[in-house]
Protein backbone atom coordinates (compact mmCIF):
# COMPACT_ATOMS: atom_id res chain seq x y z
CA UNK A 1 0.00 0.00 0.00
CA UNK A 2 2.54 2.38 1.17
CA UNK A 3 4.61 1.55 -2.28
CA UNK A 4 0.98 2.58 -4.24
CA UNK A 5 0.61 5.64 -2.77
CA UNK A 6 4.23 6.75 -3.17
CA UNK A 7 3.89 6.10 -6.83
CA UNK A 8 0.71 7.93 -7.06
CA UNK A 9 2.65 10.58 -5.60
CA UNK A 10 5.33 10.61 -8.60
CA UNK A 11 2.59 10.01 -10.92
CA UNK A 12 0.36 13.04 -9.94
CA UNK A 13 4.20 15.44 -9.78
CA UNK A 14 4.99 13.93 -13.11
CA UNK A 15 1.17 14.84 -14.78
CA UNK A 16 1.50 18.14 -13.01
CA UNK A 17 4.99 18.94 -15.30
CA UNK A 18 3.05 18.85 -18.02
CA UNK A 19 0.53 22.01 -17.07
CA UNK A 20 3.56 23.62 -15.38
CA UNK A 21 3.82 27.04 -15.65
CA UNK A 22 7.55 27.12 -14.61
CA UNK A 23 8.19 30.87 -15.28
CA UNK A 24 5.34 31.61 -12.51
CA UNK A 25 7.91 32.31 -9.49
CA UNK A 26 10.39 34.77 -9.09
CA UNK A 27 13.38 34.28 -7.30
CA UNK A 28 13.56 37.50 -4.96
CA UNK A 29 16.31 36.11 -2.50
CA UNK A 30 18.84 33.44 -2.88
CA UNK A 31 21.51 32.97 0.29
CA UNK A 32 23.85 30.01 -0.48
CA UNK A 33 26.47 28.65 0.70
CA UNK A 34 28.80 27.25 -2.57
CA UNK A 35 32.07 25.24 -1.77
CA UNK A 36 33.95 24.53 -4.48
CA UNK A 37 36.52 21.38 -4.94
CA UNK A 38 38.90 22.15 -8.07
CA UNK A 39 40.82 19.09 -7.58
CA UNK A 40 37.38 16.64 -7.70
CA UNK A 41 35.67 19.24 -10.06
CA UNK A 42 33.02 19.39 -7.81
CA UNK A 43 30.20 21.67 -6.82
CA UNK A 44 28.44 21.78 -3.73
CA UNK A 45 25.56 23.88 -2.43
CA UNK A 46 23.73 24.35 0.60
CA UNK A 47 21.01 27.86 1.17
CA UNK A 48 18.27 29.32 1.25
CA UNK A 49 16.07 30.54 -1.88
CA UNK A 50 13.13 33.24 -1.64
CA UNK A 51 10.79 32.61 -4.37
CA UNK A 52 7.58 34.95 -5.30
CA UNK A 53 3.94 34.06 -7.52
CA UNK A 54 4.08 36.20 -9.82
CA UNK A 55 1.24 34.38 -12.06
CA UNK A 56 -2.68 35.35 -11.69
CA UNK A 57 -3.39 32.34 -10.04
CA UNK A 58 -2.56 30.20 -6.52
CA UNK A 59 0.39 27.81 -7.04
CA UNK A 60 1.27 24.68 -5.57
CA UNK A 61 3.45 22.95 -7.63
CA UNK A 62 6.72 24.81 -9.02
CA UNK A 63 10.22 23.91 -10.95
CA UNK A 64 13.80 24.44 -9.78
CA UNK A 65 16.04 24.00 -12.07
CA UNK A 66 19.77 22.99 -11.93
CA UNK A 67 22.83 22.11 -14.71
CA UNK A 68 22.41 18.12 -15.87
CA UNK A 69 25.44 17.13 -14.00
CA UNK A 70 24.18 18.65 -10.41
CA UNK A 71 21.98 16.66 -8.49
CA UNK A 72 19.52 17.57 -6.25
CA UNK A 73 19.51 16.19 -2.32
CA UNK A 74 17.42 18.20 -0.55
CA UNK A 75 14.44 20.44 -0.99
CA UNK A 76 12.72 21.50 2.78
CA UNK A 77 10.09 23.64 3.66
CA UNK A 78 9.73 24.90 7.11
CA UNK A 79 11.95 22.42 8.04
CA UNK A 80 10.50 19.85 6.70
CA UNK A 81 11.25 17.79 3.37
CA UNK A 82 8.75 18.65 0.51
CA UNK A 83 7.69 16.30 -2.02
CA UNK A 84 9.69 16.74 -5.17
CA UNK A 85 10.67 14.32 -8.14
CA UNK A 86 13.73 15.06 -10.78
CA UNK A 87 13.91 14.26 -14.36
CA UNK A 88 16.21 15.29 -16.98
CA UNK A 89 14.61 18.69 -18.93
CA UNK A 90 16.27 19.52 -22.21
CA UNK A 91 17.27 23.11 -22.51
CA UNK A 92 19.96 25.26 -23.76
CA UNK A 93 20.41 27.30 -21.12
CA UNK A 94 22.84 25.13 -19.36
CA UNK A 95 26.25 24.09 -21.65
CA UNK A 96 25.24 20.51 -20.93
CA UNK A 97 21.94 20.99 -23.33
CA UNK A 98 19.54 19.29 -19.89
CA UNK A 99 18.58 20.23 -16.69
CA UNK A 100 18.18 18.67 -13.78
CA UNK A 101 14.67 19.68 -13.03
CA UNK A 102 12.93 18.90 -10.00
CA UNK A 103 8.88 19.43 -9.74
CA UNK A 104 8.21 20.53 -6.30
CA UNK A 105 4.93 20.32 -4.62
CA UNK A 106 3.68 21.79 -1.50
CA UNK A 107 2.09 21.50 1.13
CA UNK A 108 0.01 24.26 0.61
CA UNK A 109 -1.00 26.76 -2.56
CA UNK A 110 1.18 29.79 -2.64
CA UNK A 111 -1.53 32.85 -3.55
CA UNK A 112 -0.42 35.47 -6.35
CA UNK A 113 2.55 37.98 -4.89
CA UNK A 114 2.71 35.40 -2.21
CA UNK A 115 6.40 33.90 -1.17
CA UNK A 116 7.83 30.72 -0.35
CA UNK A 117 10.86 30.07 1.03
CA UNK A 118 12.71 26.74 0.66
CA UNK A 119 16.38 25.45 1.86
CA UNK A 120 17.67 23.39 -1.03
CA UNK A 121 20.52 21.25 -1.29
CA UNK A 122 22.63 19.90 -4.69
CA UNK A 123 26.24 18.48 -5.99
CA UNK A 124 27.72 17.28 -8.52
CA UNK A 125 30.57 18.11 -11.25
CA UNK A 126 31.00 20.72 -13.31
CA UNK A 127 33.16 19.73 -16.58
CA UNK A 128 33.93 21.52 -19.63
CA UNK A 129 30.85 20.69 -21.85
CA UNK A 130 30.13 21.71 -25.51
CA UNK A 131 26.79 19.57 -26.08
CA UNK A 132 24.56 22.11 -27.20
CA UNK A 133 26.96 23.22 -29.31
CA UNK A 134 27.84 20.21 -30.84
CA UNK A 135 24.02 19.18 -31.35
CA UNK A 136 23.65 21.97 -34.00
CA UNK A 137 26.64 21.01 -35.48
CA UNK A 138 29.41 23.51 -34.21
CA UNK A 139 32.92 21.70 -34.07
CA UNK A 140 34.42 20.55 -31.29
CA UNK A 141 37.52 22.47 -31.53
CA UNK A 142 35.58 25.78 -32.50
CA UNK A 143 32.75 25.08 -29.41
CA UNK A 144 34.90 24.90 -26.76
CA UNK A 145 36.30 28.48 -27.04
CA UNK A 146 32.86 29.26 -26.61
CA UNK A 147 31.41 26.68 -23.47
CA UNK A 148 34.49 27.23 -21.73
CA UNK A 149 33.01 27.35 -18.18
CA UNK A 150 34.54 24.40 -15.89
CA UNK A 151 35.80 23.32 -12.58
CA UNK A 152 39.30 22.16 -13.05
CA UNK A 153 42.49 22.05 -10.61
CA UNK A 154 44.39 24.71 -12.50
CA UNK A 155 41.66 26.99 -13.39
CA UNK A 156 38.05 27.09 -12.74
CA UNK A 157 35.22 29.90 -14.54
CA UNK A 158 31.65 28.86 -14.39
CA UNK A 159 29.32 31.55 -15.73
CA UNK A 160 25.12 31.74 -14.88
CA UNK A 161 22.20 31.42 -16.54
CA UNK A 162 22.53 30.89 -20.70
CA UNK A 163 25.96 28.86 -19.74
CA UNK A 164 26.14 26.74 -16.54
CA UNK A 165 22.73 27.11 -14.73
CA UNK A 166 24.65 26.41 -11.15
CA UNK A 167 22.59 28.00 -8.89
CA UNK A 168 18.53 27.14 -9.05
CA UNK A 169 16.65 28.68 -12.22
CA UNK A 170 12.93 27.95 -13.59
CA UNK A 171 12.82 28.52 -17.32
CA UNK A 172 10.78 26.99 -20.08
CA UNK A 173 12.44 25.21 -22.29
CA UNK A 174 15.47 26.83 -25.06
CA UNK A 175 17.31 26.12 -28.01
CA UNK A 176 20.03 27.25 -29.80
CA UNK A 177 19.10 25.72 -33.19
CA UNK A 178 15.71 27.67 -32.78
CA UNK A 179 15.95 31.02 -33.84
CA UNK A 180 15.44 33.80 -30.98
CA UNK A 181 14.67 30.70 -28.77
CA UNK A 182 17.16 31.18 -26.22
CA UNK A 183 18.08 35.39 -26.23
CA UNK A 184 13.91 35.66 -25.48
CA UNK A 185 13.84 32.75 -22.64
CA UNK A 186 17.21 33.94 -21.25
CA UNK A 187 15.50 37.58 -21.68
CA UNK A 188 12.57 37.05 -19.92
CA UNK A 189 14.62 35.62 -16.99
CA UNK A 190 16.64 39.26 -16.95
CA UNK A 191 13.16 40.71 -16.88
CA UNK A 192 11.45 39.18 -13.91
CA UNK A 193 14.91 39.08 -11.96
CA UNK A 194 16.01 42.80 -12.13
CA UNK A 195 15.32 43.48 -8.57
CA UNK A 196 16.72 39.72 -7.29
CA UNK A 197 18.95 39.91 -4.59
CA UNK A 198 22.12 37.34 -4.43
CA UNK A 199 23.97 36.79 -0.82
CA UNK A 200 26.49 34.26 -1.23
CA UNK A 201 29.63 33.05 0.20
CA UNK A 202 31.92 31.16 -1.97
CA UNK A 203 34.62 28.35 -0.72
CA UNK A 204 36.96 26.48 -2.34
CA UNK A 205 39.47 23.66 -1.18
CA UNK A 206 42.56 24.92 -2.58
CA UNK A 207 44.38 28.17 -1.97
CA UNK A 208 43.71 29.86 -5.02
CA UNK A 209 41.88 32.89 -5.48
CA UNK A 210 38.11 33.74 -5.45
CA UNK A 211 36.68 35.89 -7.93
CA UNK A 212 32.87 37.08 -7.95
CA UNK A 213 30.76 39.23 -10.16
CA UNK A 214 29.69 41.34 -7.28
CA UNK A 215 30.61 43.08 -4.54
CA UNK A 216 32.64 41.38 -1.58
CA UNK A 217 31.31 41.85 1.91
CA UNK A 218 32.26 40.85 5.34
CA UNK A 219 33.76 38.20 5.62
CA UNK A 220 32.12 34.61 7.07
CA UNK A 221 32.42 31.59 8.60
CA UNK A 222 32.31 28.01 7.52
CA UNK A 223 31.87 25.26 9.42
CA UNK A 224 33.29 23.06 6.10
CA UNK A 225 37.47 22.32 5.85
CA UNK A 226 38.35 24.57 3.36
CA UNK A 227 41.48 26.76 2.82
CA UNK A 228 40.23 30.29 1.06
CA UNK A 229 36.16 31.49 1.92
CA UNK A 230 35.13 35.15 0.71
CA UNK A 231 31.49 36.53 1.12
CA UNK A 232 29.85 38.86 -1.58
CA UNK A 233 26.15 40.21 -2.32
CA UNK A 234 25.04 41.07 -5.98
CA UNK A 235 21.84 42.46 -6.56
CA UNK A 236 20.04 41.92 -10.13
CA UNK A 237 21.53 38.71 -10.68
CA UNK A 238 19.39 38.17 -13.94
CA UNK A 239 21.11 41.58 -15.66
CA UNK A 240 24.37 40.84 -14.21
CA UNK A 241 25.13 37.44 -14.94
CA UNK A 242 26.70 35.94 -11.58
CA UNK A 243 30.19 33.91 -12.63
CA UNK A 244 32.81 32.56 -10.17
CA UNK A 245 36.56 32.32 -10.97
CA UNK A 246 39.39 30.31 -8.87
CA UNK A 247 42.50 30.70 -10.32
CA UNK A 248 46.32 31.65 -9.14
CA UNK A 249 45.94 34.68 -10.25
CA UNK A 250 48.63 37.67 -10.00
CA UNK A 251 48.12 41.11 -10.07
CA UNK A 252 48.66 44.02 -12.54
CA UNK A 253 47.36 47.29 -11.59
CA UNK A 254 46.30 49.74 -14.63
CA UNK A 255 44.32 52.30 -12.59
CA UNK A 256 43.11 53.34 -9.60
CA UNK A 257 39.65 51.20 -10.75
CA UNK A 258 40.96 49.01 -13.30
CA UNK A 259 43.42 45.54 -13.04
CA UNK A 260 44.36 42.87 -14.53
CA UNK A 261 44.94 39.70 -13.02
CA UNK A 262 47.45 37.08 -15.43
CA UNK A 263 48.31 33.66 -14.76
CA UNK A 264 51.57 31.91 -14.12
CA UNK A 265 54.12 32.89 -17.42
CA UNK A 266 51.39 35.39 -18.41
CA UNK A 267 53.18 38.63 -17.22
CA UNK A 268 54.70 39.58 -20.64
CA UNK A 269 51.58 39.31 -22.28
CA UNK A 270 49.55 40.90 -19.54
CA UNK A 271 52.03 43.97 -19.87
CA UNK A 272 51.66 44.26 -23.24
CA UNK A 273 47.85 43.97 -22.86
CA UNK A 274 47.87 46.59 -20.59
CA UNK A 275 49.66 49.04 -22.17
CA UNK A 276 47.07 49.18 -24.88
CA UNK A 277 43.76 48.72 -22.25
CA UNK A 278 45.22 51.59 -20.55
CA UNK A 279 44.47 54.04 -23.68
CA UNK A 280 41.45 52.82 -24.13
CA UNK A 281 38.33 54.55 -22.75
CA UNK A 282 34.40 54.57 -23.50
CA UNK A 283 33.44 58.07 -25.20
CA UNK A 284 30.21 58.71 -23.70
CA UNK A 285 29.37 61.49 -20.89
CA UNK A 286 28.46 59.22 -17.50
CA UNK A 287 30.61 58.60 -14.80
CA UNK A 288 28.46 57.66 -11.52
CA UNK A 289 29.08 54.05 -12.02
CA UNK A 290 30.52 52.16 -9.03
CA UNK A 291 33.33 49.39 -8.25
CA UNK A 292 36.43 48.14 -9.57
CA UNK A 293 36.62 46.70 -13.34
CA UNK A 294 39.11 43.16 -12.84
CA UNK A 295 40.33 42.10 -16.80
CA UNK A 296 40.53 37.74 -15.68
CA UNK A 297 42.43 36.06 -18.05
CA UNK A 298 41.16 33.29 -19.59
CA UNK A 299 44.13 30.18 -20.15
CA UNK A 300 42.49 29.29 -23.93
CA UNK A 301 44.24 32.57 -26.13
CA UNK A 302 41.23 31.47 -28.28
CA UNK A 303 38.28 31.64 -25.74
CA UNK A 304 35.56 34.32 -26.45
CA UNK A 305 35.45 36.86 -24.31
CA UNK A 306 32.99 37.78 -21.74
CA UNK A 307 31.86 40.69 -19.76
CA UNK A 308 29.64 40.91 -16.51
CA UNK A 309 29.59 42.74 -13.44
CA UNK A 310 32.80 44.07 -12.58
CA UNK A 311 34.92 41.63 -14.60
CA UNK A 312 35.96 41.08 -18.18
CA UNK A 313 36.98 37.49 -19.02
CA UNK A 314 39.17 37.54 -22.04
CA UNK A 315 42.36 36.17 -23.12
CA UNK A 316 45.43 38.36 -23.20
CA UNK A 317 46.42 38.21 -26.63
CA UNK A 318 48.94 40.92 -28.18
CA UNK A 319 48.56 42.48 -30.21
CA UNK A 320 45.13 42.59 -28.92
CA UNK A 321 42.11 42.52 -31.73
CA UNK A 322 39.53 44.64 -32.96
CA UNK A 323 37.02 42.47 -31.04
CA UNK A 324 39.27 42.64 -27.92
CA UNK A 325 39.65 46.57 -28.04
CA UNK A 326 35.94 46.57 -28.08
CA UNK A 327 35.38 44.06 -25.20
CA UNK A 328 36.86 46.60 -22.77
CA UNK A 329 35.47 49.33 -24.39
CA UNK A 330 31.90 47.60 -23.61
CA UNK A 331 32.86 46.43 -20.09
CA UNK A 332 34.63 49.93 -19.09
CA UNK A 333 31.02 51.87 -20.39
CA UNK A 334 28.93 49.04 -18.43
CA UNK A 335 30.62 49.78 -15.34
CA UNK A 336 30.19 53.40 -15.94
CA UNK A 337 26.81 52.88 -16.62
CA UNK A 338 24.26 52.20 -13.93
CA UNK A 339 20.56 52.01 -14.28
CA UNK A 340 17.70 49.84 -13.74
CA UNK A 341 16.53 49.52 -17.30
CA UNK A 342 18.28 47.49 -19.64
CA UNK A 343 17.70 49.72 -22.67
CA UNK A 344 19.79 52.74 -20.90
CA UNK A 345 22.72 50.46 -19.76
CA UNK A 346 23.06 47.76 -22.16
CA UNK A 347 22.16 50.56 -25.02
CA UNK A 348 25.10 52.95 -23.71
CA UNK A 349 27.53 50.18 -23.28
CA UNK A 350 26.93 49.20 -27.29
CA UNK A 351 26.76 52.76 -28.23
CA UNK A 352 30.48 53.33 -26.77
CA UNK A 353 31.71 50.73 -28.98
CA UNK A 354 30.26 52.25 -31.84
CA UNK A 355 31.38 55.39 -30.73
CA UNK A 356 34.89 54.40 -29.95
CA UNK A 357 35.53 52.90 -33.75
CA UNK A 358 34.31 56.60 -34.75
CA UNK A 359 37.00 57.98 -32.89
CA UNK A 360 39.70 55.63 -33.96
CA UNK A 361 38.92 55.12 -37.41
CA UNK A 362 36.17 57.38 -38.70
CA UNK A 363 32.52 57.60 -39.34
CA UNK A 364 32.23 55.81 -42.02
CA UNK A 365 33.98 52.88 -39.90
CA UNK A 366 31.30 53.40 -37.45
CA UNK A 367 28.45 53.18 -39.91
CA UNK A 368 29.65 49.68 -41.01
CA UNK A 369 30.10 48.69 -37.28
CA UNK A 370 26.06 49.62 -37.21
CA UNK A 371 25.04 48.18 -40.62
CA UNK A 372 26.53 45.03 -39.33
CA UNK A 373 24.13 44.44 -36.70
CA UNK A 374 21.40 45.86 -38.89
CA UNK A 375 20.40 42.53 -40.55
CA UNK A 376 19.73 40.88 -37.20
CA UNK A 377 17.78 43.90 -36.08
CA UNK A 378 15.90 43.59 -39.13
CA UNK A 379 15.20 39.62 -39.01
CA UNK A 380 13.72 40.24 -35.24
CA UNK A 381 11.39 43.17 -36.19
CA UNK A 382 10.08 40.69 -39.05
CA UNK A 383 9.69 37.45 -36.54
CA UNK A 384 7.65 39.96 -34.20
CA UNK A 385 5.11 41.31 -37.00
CA UNK A 386 5.03 37.69 -37.79
CA UNK A 387 3.80 36.73 -34.91
CA UNK A 388 1.42 39.75 -34.31
CA UNK A 389 3.13 40.80 -31.16
CA UNK A 390 1.69 44.33 -29.48
CA UNK A 391 4.27 47.19 -29.66
CA UNK A 392 3.92 47.71 -25.89
CA UNK A 393 5.12 44.12 -24.84
CA UNK A 394 7.80 44.29 -27.13
CA UNK A 395 9.05 47.94 -26.21
CA UNK A 396 13.17 48.43 -25.34
CA UNK A 397 11.36 49.11 -21.61
CA UNK A 398 9.39 46.04 -21.58
CA UNK A 399 10.43 43.60 -23.93
CA UNK A 400 12.01 40.05 -23.29
CA UNK A 401 14.23 39.87 -25.40
CA UNK A 402 18.01 41.15 -25.05
CA UNK A 403 18.39 41.50 -28.89
CA UNK A 404 16.86 44.90 -28.24
CA UNK A 405 19.38 45.89 -25.60
CA UNK A 406 21.96 45.70 -27.22
CA UNK A 407 21.22 46.34 -30.98
CA UNK A 408 18.07 48.14 -31.01
CA UNK A 409 19.16 50.78 -28.22
CA UNK A 410 22.53 50.85 -29.80
CA UNK A 411 20.56 52.83 -32.74
CA UNK A 412 18.42 54.70 -30.37
CA UNK A 413 21.61 56.11 -29.02
CA UNK A 414 23.26 56.95 -32.22
CA UNK A 415 20.56 58.29 -33.71
CA UNK A 416 20.02 60.62 -30.43
CA UNK A 417 23.83 61.65 -31.01
CA UNK A 418 23.14 62.39 -34.12
CA UNK A 419 20.13 64.16 -33.68
CA UNK A 420 21.17 66.32 -31.25
CA UNK A 421 24.56 67.25 -32.29
CA UNK A 422 26.37 64.58 -29.79
CA UNK A 423 24.84 62.45 -26.47
CA UNK A 424 23.68 65.52 -23.66
CA UNK A 425 26.21 64.90 -21.35
CA UNK A 426 24.46 67.51 -18.65
CA UNK A 427 21.66 65.12 -19.08
CA UNK A 428 23.03 62.10 -18.39
CA UNK A 429 25.30 63.02 -15.95
CA UNK A 430 21.98 64.22 -14.26
CA UNK A 431 20.79 60.93 -14.48
CA UNK A 432 20.52 59.17 -10.59
CA UNK A 433 19.65 55.37 -10.76
CA UNK A 434 16.67 56.01 -7.31
CA UNK A 435 15.05 58.47 -9.07
CA UNK A 436 14.10 56.49 -12.65
CA UNK A 437 11.57 55.17 -10.99
CA UNK A 438 9.20 56.59 -14.26
CA UNK A 439 9.87 55.39 -17.90
CA UNK A 440 10.27 59.03 -19.20
CA UNK A 441 12.56 60.08 -16.73
CA UNK A 442 15.36 59.62 -19.33
CA UNK A 443 13.67 61.77 -21.95
CA UNK A 444 12.89 64.34 -19.61
CA UNK A 445 16.24 64.59 -18.65
CA UNK A 446 17.38 64.95 -22.19
CA UNK A 447 14.76 67.50 -22.82
CA UNK A 448 15.28 69.50 -20.88
CA UNK A 449 18.90 69.84 -20.85
CA UNK A 450 18.57 69.98 -25.10
CA UNK A 451 15.10 71.96 -25.18
CA UNK A 452 14.21 69.69 -28.11
CA UNK A 453 11.09 68.09 -27.97
CA UNK A 454 11.58 64.27 -28.34
CA UNK A 455 7.97 62.71 -27.32
CA UNK A 456 7.36 61.19 -31.23
CA UNK A 457 10.42 60.00 -30.99
CA UNK A 458 10.44 57.89 -27.80
CA UNK A 459 7.07 56.95 -29.06
CA UNK A 460 8.33 55.09 -31.60
CA UNK A 461 11.23 53.80 -30.33
CA UNK A 462 11.19 53.31 -26.83
CA UNK A 463 7.80 53.06 -25.58
CA UNK A 464 6.29 51.55 -28.08
CA UNK A 465 8.04 48.96 -30.56
CA UNK A 466 6.14 50.65 -34.17
CA UNK A 467 8.86 48.32 -35.89
CA UNK A 468 11.48 49.98 -38.46
CA UNK A 469 11.07 53.13 -40.83
CA UNK A 470 11.09 52.55 -44.45
CA UNK A 471 12.40 55.56 -46.37
CA UNK A 472 11.88 56.26 -50.76
CA UNK A 473 13.32 59.11 -52.51
CA UNK A 474 10.03 59.76 -53.32
CA UNK A 475 10.79 62.37 -56.12
CA UNK A 476 13.92 64.60 -56.72
CA UNK A 477 13.55 67.79 -58.70
CA UNK A 478 16.40 70.01 -60.09
CA UNK A 479 15.99 73.74 -61.15
CA UNK A 480 18.93 75.93 -62.78
CA UNK A 481 19.17 79.24 -60.43
CA UNK A 482 19.38 83.10 -62.15
CA UNK A 483 22.12 83.56 -59.63
CA UNK A 484 23.72 80.49 -60.82
CA UNK A 485 24.05 76.85 -59.67
CA UNK A 486 20.56 74.43 -58.94
CA UNK A 487 17.79 74.30 -56.27
CA UNK A 488 17.25 70.51 -55.41
CA UNK A 489 13.79 70.01 -53.83
CA UNK A 490 13.81 66.67 -52.42
CA UNK A 491 10.81 64.54 -51.17
CA UNK A 492 11.14 61.47 -48.96
CA UNK A 493 8.89 59.31 -47.90
CA UNK A 494 8.44 56.61 -44.83
CA UNK A 495 6.70 53.61 -45.43
CA UNK A 496 7.20 52.08 -42.27
CA UNK A 497 5.44 52.15 -38.74
CA UNK A 498 8.89 54.45 -36.74
CA UNK A 499 9.71 57.82 -37.57
CA UNK A 500 12.99 59.32 -37.30
CA UNK A 501 15.48 61.92 -38.46
CA UNK A 502 17.85 60.60 -41.27
CA UNK A 503 20.51 61.73 -43.59
CA UNK A 504 19.97 62.85 -46.85
CA UNK A 505 22.67 62.92 -49.01
CA UNK A 506 22.96 64.67 -52.31
CA UNK A 507 25.80 64.08 -55.08
CA UNK A 508 26.76 66.95 -56.83
CA UNK A 509 29.58 67.31 -59.88
CA UNK A 510 33.05 67.46 -57.39
CA UNK A 511 31.15 66.87 -54.36
CA UNK A 512 28.23 66.11 -52.29
CA UNK A 513 25.68 68.08 -49.55
CA UNK A 514 24.40 66.43 -46.58
CA UNK A 515 21.56 67.55 -44.74
CA UNK A 516 18.90 66.04 -41.92
CA UNK A 517 15.07 65.19 -42.24
CA UNK A 518 12.75 64.16 -40.34
CA UNK A 519 10.20 61.83 -41.57
CA UNK A 520 7.61 60.79 -39.44
CA UNK A 521 6.06 57.30 -39.48
CA UNK A 522 3.76 56.72 -42.81
CA UNK A 523 4.27 60.06 -44.03
CA UNK A 524 6.34 62.24 -46.37
CA UNK A 525 8.69 65.45 -46.08
CA UNK A 526 10.58 67.65 -48.01
CA UNK A 527 13.71 69.62 -48.50
CA UNK A 528 15.15 71.99 -50.77
CA UNK A 529 19.09 72.44 -51.26
CA UNK A 530 20.56 75.01 -53.26
CA UNK A 531 23.64 73.21 -55.31
CA UNK A 532 26.63 75.35 -56.72
CA UNK A 533 27.16 72.20 -59.16
CA UNK A 534 24.36 70.20 -61.15
CA UNK A 535 22.88 67.86 -58.70
CA UNK A 536 23.17 63.61 -60.11
CA UNK A 537 21.77 62.09 -57.39
CA UNK A 538 20.52 62.16 -54.09
CA UNK A 539 20.59 58.79 -51.01
CA UNK A 540 18.34 58.68 -47.91
CA UNK A 541 19.97 57.59 -45.15
CA UNK A 542 23.89 56.24 -44.59
CA UNK A 543 22.96 53.18 -42.63
CA UNK A 544 22.91 55.52 -38.98
CA UNK A 545 19.02 54.37 -38.92
CA UNK A 546 17.78 50.99 -39.10
CA UNK A 547 15.09 50.16 -41.55
CA UNK A 548 13.49 47.43 -43.29
CA UNK A 549 14.32 47.97 -46.55
CA UNK A 550 17.69 50.01 -48.25
CA UNK A 551 16.77 48.69 -51.55
CA UNK A 552 15.46 51.94 -52.45
CA UNK A 553 17.13 54.57 -51.11
CA UNK A 554 18.83 56.17 -54.38
CA UNK A 555 16.99 58.42 -56.78
CA UNK A 556 18.72 59.63 -59.69
CA UNK A 557 18.00 63.25 -60.88
CA UNK A 558 16.77 65.12 -63.82
CA UNK A 559 17.59 68.62 -64.18
CA UNK A 560 14.74 70.58 -65.61
CA UNK A 561 15.78 73.59 -67.98
CA UNK A 562 12.39 76.16 -67.24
Amino acid sequence: MKFLCALGVLCGLSFSAFALDREAFTFTHYNLDVQVEPEQQRLGVRGRITLRNDSSAPQRSFALQISSTLDWRSIQFDGKPVQFVTHQFTSDIDHTGALSEAIVSLPRAVPPKGTVELDVGYEGVILLNSTRLARIGVPEDKAKHNDWDQISKSFTAVRGIGYVAWYPVATEAASLAEGDSMPETVGRWVRRHAETAMDLVLSSTSEQAIYFSGTPSAESQTERSVKTARAFSLVKPGVSVPTFVIANYQKLALTELISIEYLPGQQDAAEAYGEVAAGIHPNIPVGRGSGSLQILSLPDPDAASFGTEGMLLTPLNSPMTNEAELGMVYAEAYQLVRSPRAWIQEGLAHYAQAAFIETQKGRQAALDYLIAHMAALVDAEKGATSAAVSGTKRSLINTPDDLYPQMKAMYVWWMLKDMLGNLPAEALLSYHTNEDTDATYMQRLIEKNTHRDLQWFFDDWVYRDCGLPDFRVDSAFSRPMETGGFLVTITVENLGSAGAEVPVTLQIEGGEIRRRLEVRAKSKASLRIEAPSAPQQVTVNDGSVPESDRSDNTYRIETLNH
